[in-house]
């Protein structure tokens, strides 16, 4: 299945060597790593929660999440702050690439890389590679479990 996504635009951010987006429409903002207070009795993909502008916001590893190998923070390391229903949810990548858009964007496969492929919405082609497009939705109602 193949479609055409004209303008629709996406940051794209990756993990390790792997190339992720989201579309931009689901990005409130995208903000320096920050001290993060830990919570007790969460999943352990759940870093804890951060004060952003006097509002508690709970922040996700998606390192954890999709299972790959811990790793320290870095200079680059950044929080993409995301609307997910009434609430923001922050989510922490190694860092953020660019804005982008895509020629067009395909089913994804079962798996992609060992990750369940229903937590993307599909692969999209750039010039310079693949990009898996994340399905927000999947990913943080997976985390209200």
């Amino acid at each position: 299945m193949m479609q055409t996504m004209g303008q629709e635009q996406y940051i794209e951010f990756a993990i390790e060597k792997e190339q992720y987006a989201i579309h931009i429409q689901e990005i409130h903002e995208i903000i320096k790593m920050q001290d993060i207070t830990q919570i007790p009795n969460v999943t352990s993909y759940v870093e804890g929660v951060i004060s952003l502008r006097g509002k508690i916001v709970p922040v996700i590893s998606l390192r954890k999440f999709f299972n790959l190998e811990e790793k320290e923070h870095s200079k680059t390391t950044r929080i993409i702050v995301v609307h997910h229903l009434e609430d923001t949810v922050g989510i922490i990548v190694d860092r953020v690439n660019k804005v982008t858009m895509f020629s067009d964007i395909q089913a994804p496969p079962e798996r992609i890389g060992g990750i369940d492929g229903n937590y993307f919405v599909g692969i999209g082609l750039t010039n310079s590679g693949l990009v898996a497009i994340l399905k927000l939705n999947e990913i943080l109602l997976h985390e209200q479990e």
